[in-house]
């Protein structure tokens, strides 16, 4: 029988977003390949800092030892080549992380690998490469610089914006191009029909299918929705994820308050957010990624 990973749950990590690589980075742009080659190789012994999205990966990978077995797969994609990737690799098994697929793409973009491997989530630092994916239908994430400080929870902690994140950007359009009083009489009247699914709804999905397999009280994982909106507009919201059958375990309709000090309160491993605005304050405070997709992600010659 062939190796299949179609039974767990996926992630795609760049290594920039597992370990902090900025000033192998910066001999790149400031010396050229070879140098950053050269720069590499005579310190592949040297251990990299742990980068934005490491306690991320420390607690999803956990899970497969709560569990004995393997649900959780974390994939590493990286520009370098494997000459130059080996000292990542060697990071990753001084850590004792368990990762040991990895694709090294030389120079070019490795998001199309998300796909072959099946990803639920892609998470990189390389903007152009997350929109490829989420333009391939993948849940894809650019992880944004922070100094917050790693969430004490033991759980795994992740929250979600709601609008062109889990669900479509549909009721954003409104109110970005008719105002707040627009968006919530179409909230209120659609109240009943569930919004379509936007490019986190299956990651959600995948993460909910690995909370199941533990009881009430010993569930490892706690999710969130943090969304601007407030009631009535709640209802159409609560309404689609029942539809769904998708469970949230903390919902907040903050009514345009700023996010972050909440997302402190929650104690977020990583925060997915589709206006920057928003992940630049949330950045402050905890991991955040920001999800390029939906109305306020499009240029003028978009519309």
């Amino acid at each position: 029988m062939p190796v299949t990973l179609s039974n767990k749950l996926v992630v795609a990590i760049s290594s920039r977003a597992l370990f902090n690589l900025d000033e192998s980075h910066k001999v790149f742009e400031e010396q050229g390949l070879e140098a950053y080659r050269q720069y590499q190789i005579e310190r592949e012994e040297t251990i990299l800092p742990k980068g934005d999205a490491y306690n991320f990966v420390e607690k999803l990978l956990h899970i497969n030892s709560l569990l004995n077995e393997g649900r959780v797969e974390i994939i590493l994609l990286s520009r370098n080549s494997a000459d130059t990737g080996l000292r990542v690799f060697n990071s990753v098994q001084h850590y004792g992380l368990a990762i040991s697929r990895a694709a090294f793409s030389g120079g070019k973009s490795p998001y199309r690998y998300a796909n072959a491997f099946g990803s639920h989530l892609f998470l990189s630092t390389h903007a152009d490469d997350v929109r490829q994916a989420l333009d391939k239908g993948i849940a894809a994430a650019t992880l944004l610089p922070s100094p917050a400080a790693v969430s004490r929870a033991e759980e795994l902690r992740v929250a979600f914006d709601g609008d062109a994140v889990i669900f479509s950007d549909e009721a954003e359009q409104i109110y970005q191009s008719s105002g707040l009083e627009a968006f919530t009489r179409n909230e209120q009247s659609a109240a009943k029909q569930p919004l379509s699914g936007g490019p986190f709804k299956g990651f959600l999905f995948a993460l909910q299918q690995i909370q199941m397999e533990f009881g009430a009280t010993d569930c490892p994982i706690r999710t969130a929705l943090v969304t601007a909106r407030s009631a009535p507009a709640h209802e159409r919201v609560i309404r689609t994820l029942r539809a769904w059958d998708i469970r949230i375990d903390e919902s907040l309709f903050l009514g345009g308050l700023d996010k972050a000090e909440f997302l402190e309160a929650f104690g977020a491993d990583v925060f997915f957010d589709d206006q920057l605005g928003h992940c630049d304050s949330a950045s402050g405070r905890v991991a955040t990624g920001h999800v390029p997709h939906g109305v306020s992600n499009r240029g003028p010659e978009q519309g």
